[in-house]
C-alpha cells in the first residue's frame, strides 16, 4: 500500500492554514494524530526535524499523522497571537483531522511550545487516546498548571533539555496525579542532539503501547 501523503490548507480562525497529512506506509492507519510545532517565533514550524521524527515515529507505529503551520508561520495566514489563537488554530486542526478520519481513535502530540498547546487543548476536551508532550518547557512557572487531567499523558525529554531541565520536569512530572509515563533520552539539548533516532524509536514504542 503505497503510503498517501497530501498538502492542503484547511480553513483556521485566523485564514487557511498550511497542512501535511500522511497515512501510514504499509498499513491502513488505526489512529489519528495531532503534531503541534513549536514556538512561531524561534522559527518552529512543521518541518522543524523533532516535529518530522514524531510524525514518522507515529506513522511507523501505524497512525496518520497531521502536521500543520499555525497562523502567519510560512504559507498559513494570520498573524501571532501570543499561544491565545495557535491554541484556537490547533482546535480547528484536530476538528479537521477527526472529519477525515471519523473512526479513528485521536490522539494529540507536541514537541516544546506545542506541547504547552496539546495539554491546554487535551486536557479541554473529551477523548483524546493520550497526549504526548515532547520537550515540555518544565523550567518555566506557566507550564507547571497544565496537564492536569486523567487522560493518559507521556512525556518524552532530553536529559540536557535547556527549558525543561530534568530536575524541573521529575518535579512537574511528580506532581501530576492520573496516568502518566516520563521518557527521558540520553541526548544534548532540547532538540534531540546526537539522539534523534532514539527519540523516534521512543516515539514508535509510545505509538505501539
Amino acid at each position: 500500500m503505497p503510503r498517501r501523503i497530501e498538502t492542503l490548507f484547511l480553513p483556521g480562525p485566523a485564514g487557511r492554514l498550511e497542512t501535511v497529512i500522511e497515512e501510514p506506509e504499509d498499513k491502513a492507519p488505526r489512529e489519528a494524530v495531532l503534531i503541534c510545532h513549536p514556538h512561531p517565533q524561534f522559527g518552529g514550524t512543521m518541518h522543524n526535524k523533532v516535529v518530522y521524527r514524531m510524525a514518522r515515529g507515529m506513522r511507523r507505529a501505524g497512525a496518520v499523522a497531521m502536521r500543520f503551520n499555525y497562523r502567519g508561520v510560512n504559507m498559513s495566514e494570520g498573524t501571532y497571537d501570543n499561544g491565545v489563537g495557535e491554541l484556537e488554530d490547533a482546535r480547528a486542526a484536530l476538528e479537521f483531522l477527526r472529519s477525515r478520519y471519523t473512526e479513528l481513535p485521536f490522539s494529540l502530540a507536541g514537541f516544546s511550545f506545542g506541547s504547552r498547546i496539546i495539554l491546554k487543548l487535551g486536557c479541554e476536551i473529551p477523548g483524546p487516546r493520550r497526549l504526548i508532550a515532547v520537550g515540555f518547557p518544565a523550567g518555566d512557572a506557566a507550564s507547571r498548571t497544565l496537564g492536569a487531567c486523567e487522560i493518559p499523558r507521556v512525556f518524552i525529554q532530553s536529559t540536557n533539555d535547556e527549558f525543561g531541565p530534568r530536575d524541573a520536569m521529575e518535579s512537574y512530572f511528580a506532581a501530576l496525579e492520573g496516568p502518566k509515563e516520563l521518557i527521558l533520552i540520553e541526548a544534548r539539548d532540547h532538540f534531540f542532539a546526537g539522539a534523534l533516532d532514539e527519540f523516534e524509536e521512543a516515539v514508535f514504542r509510545v505509538g505501539n503501547a
